[in-house]
């Protein structure tokens, strides 16, 4: 049993021709340094380093390791209870990304149970029990109910152990598992960082608290909060490829776009050498989502040549390992969308591919491009099919945070059809109701970068339909929420410049250009920049 239990199956499902890479998890071990870790067992003592290793690799969600390195204290001490707690929670690789595969849900399961026959304490039985409630009916309980009640379970465990304090560190991550993205409050993210916070600085080195910290203030309004946690977690777990990549959700946030390059290079290489050494031929399925910040990145930064190369990159992988989630399948096809909207590239859209082997938000993202180029190249015919794709995905999705992000699709692609077909009126009605609607809902860890700023695309609509003071308003609204964007900065300098306002015009030309000041493409927004400020030396 205790083999089923730790077989993994590494899901390989992006790119044509796609294989399945070998599903027993690979012999060797991960070196390195993962952080400290002080997690008292009753275990053989001369397994608890190995077992405080293991945590500390479950804390910068490195799977498989994280479950190689559990066996390995199992192996060693095959009555370790904690061991098949490790596990359990290990067979969700990202507790924050659901979904997850029901087989890895009942193997979850069923290491708890094994782990309850063999608990010696009663703090090790409570640990146990309270992981239980994320998987206790996985095939018949929703997700977001299960995270519910694990996140209540963990707070009687905290408070039941007060001294503990993986029991308060494991309980801010239920808080976070349990997030509603329609809560403005930030209340639970709030109160993981008060329990994060004191707890850290005790034990700085603790790559948990590091990375969970990010994780609490990953929201524009939280995010300064973050940065001092996102300035040491790559030194704190300079082995885990996700240590090296968390950094950049604060950065990208910020708009600190060569401090989320230099991090999503570093998570790449990593990412590369692990697969190389463990799954020779695979992708690590870590790597699209950092490559898919840094592709945001260099675009902000005019730096094209490099975003295209991030996307061939991208298109020519062939085979996955690692576990397959909405992170990866989202970065595997977003940047080549990006790609196309951040240039106005509209002629190149066709060429998207608009895969059906992938969850359904990536799907759409390929879609809603190609509808949109449709549209700007006066094809509302064409832009009509693919919104009516859209709809599809979006109403097989309903009622999930994902099929209301892709309605925010629908909404913003009709709008550009409206356009295209000369009713502006009803264009601006429903791309502000894109904006709206997107505005009410916060992004997913899964998809950190959203496609892009809808009320920035507002703003593009407005200021196309002779609008240029509201356009403005969008603009300045959408650089608060989506600081540091190239366009946002170049539509607010066009709709300064259009209502006679030219030292705003100015300031936002200003900024254009210092971000593209070492770009390698010649965009007509980058040349229009340089041009007003020379004209005005």
């Amino acid at each position: 049993m205790r083999n089923a239990l730790v077989r993994i199956a590494i899901v390989a499902v992006c790119s044509a021709p796609l294989v399945w890479a070998p599903a027993d998890v690979p012999a060797q071990t991960a070196g390195g340094q993962f952080g400290t870790v002080r997690f008292p067992t009753s275990c053989q003592p001369a397994v608890q380093p190995q077992f405080e290793r293991a945590v500390a690799i479950l804390h910068s969600f490195f799977y498989p390791e994280s479950v190689k390195a559990f066996e390995a204290v199992i192996a060693a001490d095959p009555d370790c209870a904690m061991a098949y707690w490790g596990l359990a929670i290990s067979q969700r690789p990202n507790p924050l990304v659901p979904p997850w595969a029901a087989e890895g849900l009942k193997r979850g399961l069923d290491a708890v149970q094994k782990g309850k026959t063999l608990a010696r304490t009663e703090r090790e039985r409570d640990w146990l029990s309270a992981l239980e409630q994320a998987y206790a009916g996985y095939d018949s309980v929703p997700t977001r109910t299960r995270s519910e009640r694990y996140e209540q379970a963990m707070e009687q465990l905290a408070r039941k152990y007060p001294d503990d304090k993986e029991a308060a560190i494991f309980y801010a991550l239920a808080l976070l598992e349990a997030v509603d993205h329609a809560d403005k409050t930030y209340a639970r993210q709030i109160k993981a960082g008060a329990i994060l916070e004191p707890i850290d600085r005790a034990q700085p080195a603790h790559p948990g608290l590091t990375h969970y910290i990010i994780h609490a203030y990953d929201f524009e309004p939280l995010a300064a909060r973050g940065v001092a946690a996102a300035d040491k977690y790559a030194r704190v777990a300079p082995s885990a490829p996700h240590a090296q990549h968390m950094p950049s959700h604060i950065y990208s946030i910020l708009g600190r776009w060569d401090d989320s390059i230099r991090s999503n290079q570093a998570a790449v290489k990593a990412s590369r050498e692990y697969a190389a050494k463990n799954f020779p031929g695979t992708t690590f399925a870590q790597e699209p989502h950092a490559q898919d910040f840094m592709a945001y990145a260099y675009l902000q930064l005019g730096q094209d040549r490099e975003a295209r190369r991030v996307v061939e990159e991208l298109a020519a992988i062939t085979k996955f390992s690692g576990a397959r989630n909405y992170g990866r399948d989202t970065g595997h096809t977003a940047p080549a969308a990006r790609y196309v909207l951040e240039r106005a590239a509209w002629s190149e859209a066709p060429a998207l591919a608009a895969r059906t082997d992938t969850y359904a938000y990536a799907q759409a993202m390929p879609r809603f491009v190609r509808a949109v180029s449709a549209a700007k190249l006066g094809k509302p015919d064409a832009a009509k099919e693919e919104i009516s794709e859209l709809q599809a995905l979006s109403k097989a999705a309903e009622n999930s945070y994902w099929g209301e992000q892709m309605h925010v699709l629908v909404l913003a692609a009709s709008g550009w059809h409206a356009r295209a077909e000369g009713r502006n009126e009803e264009a601006v009605k429903l791309m502000r109701a894109a904006a709206d609607l997107e505005d009410s809902t916060e992004k997913h860890v899964a998809m950190e970068n959203r496609l892009y700023p809808m009320r920035e695309m507002l703003g593009d609509l407005l200021l196309e339909t002779g609008q240029p003071v509201p356009a403005l308003q969008a603009y300045e609204a959408s650089l608060h929420a989506a600081p540091n964007r190239l366009r946002g900065f170049y539509g607010a300098a066009k709709a300064a410049k259009a209502t006679g306002d030219a030292g705003k015009a100015r300031k936002y030309f200003e900024s254009v250009a210092a971000l593209a000041k070492n770009a390698d493409s010649e965009r007509p927004e980058i040349q229009e920049a340089r041009a007003f400020l020379t004209a005005r030396q």
